[in-house]
């Protein structure tokens, strides 16, 4: 009987010394999350129409959002207006600089001959003074015909400028998604205004998503960079795998209090896990069991 009695107690001894061997798993719960994009208008106005609705799935450059632009089309019309006027007025003044080059080279032979004149004792002093006087205002004529092309040149240089704000608020009217992801929230609706860099939807991508868990110092080392761990959810038959992708390089405390020998336990390191959904089977705040091997 006593013999039985060791027999039974030797069996259930190898047992829990069997299991204490195979279990080498450290467990830390987690929330699951996408990455968070609140999709802006750039340029304020009124929602002309809203395409999409919550929970609604949108890819990459998707249009999400037109925004009413009726001003700034009619504000390049008149831009565009103004440089036809400036066309006219380029054509004028270059007709007009031809005209003073013109006269400027015959007021410049002639001064020639007159000074030669003059140097010869063919002319009095006052014929050589009246055509250095019409060469200078010939030449000042020519300055002030090239001050106005340059006029012109600089103020078209300024409206191609505002051309070109104008077309990219036109362009961003149209809000279109920057990455793919899921409509969890709108924060407007079609007919109401918005002021520009205003936040209208918020989209989740949930084709990565990320959890923190947090270990203590003496855990520490079990934890590496590109380390690959077990994902475990309620629910789901199959068991993930995720990777470590980033590791605090410093102590927080869990919960926030004092350091003191009887709360040095609480000084833990943050450490972030990423997980791929490519099939979409993972949700946005779902809790997960993260295991580490020893």
């Amino acid at each position: 009987m006593q013999l039985k009695k060791y027999s039974v107690l030797l069996i259930i001894f190898v047992f829990i010394a069997g299991c204490g061997k195979n279990n080498h798993k450290n467990s830390y719960t987690g929330v699951l999350e996408g990455t968070s994009i609140n999709v802006p208008v750039l340029t304020g106005g009124v929602i002309f129409d809203l395409m999409v609705n919550t929970g609604d799935e949108v890819k990459k450059d998707q249009r999400l959002a037109i925004i009413d632009s009726t001003e700034l089309i009619l504000q390049r019309e008149q831009l565009l207006a103004t440089f036809a006027e400036l066309d006219v007025q380029t054509k004028i003044a270059n007709t007009g600089l031809a005209n003073v080059k013109k006269n400027l080279s015959y007021i410049e032979e002639r001064q020639k001959r007159v000074e030669q004149l003059y140097n010869n004792k063919s002319v009095p002093q006052q014929n050589l003074d009246d055509i250095n006087n019409q060469l200078q205002n010939a030449r000042s004529a020519h300055e002030t015909a090239l001050g106005k092309l340059q006029g012109i040149a600089a103020r078209r240089e300024q409206l191609s400028v505002q051309l070109k704000i104008i077309n990219k608020k036109i362009n961003d009217a149209v809000v279109i998604a920057p990455r793919d992801g899921i409509v969890v929230t709108k924060y407007f609706e079609a007919g109401e205004a918005v002021p520009p860099y205003t936040p209208l939807i918020e989209i989740i991508d949930i084709s990565k998503m990320t959890t923190k868990i947090y270990i203590s110092e003496k855990q520490l080392a079990l934890v590496k960079h590109g380390q690959k761990v077990s994902v475990n959810i309620d629910g789901l038959d199959k068991q993930l795998t995720g990777k470590v992708s980033w590791i605090s390089p410093k102590a927080e405390f869990t919960p926030k209090n004092i350091l003191t020998p009887e709360t040095r336990t609480s000084l833990v390191y943050a450490v972030k896990i990423s997980v791929n959904n490519k099939d979409g089977v993972l949700k946005h705040g779902m809790p997960v069991v993260i295991e580490l091997q020893d």
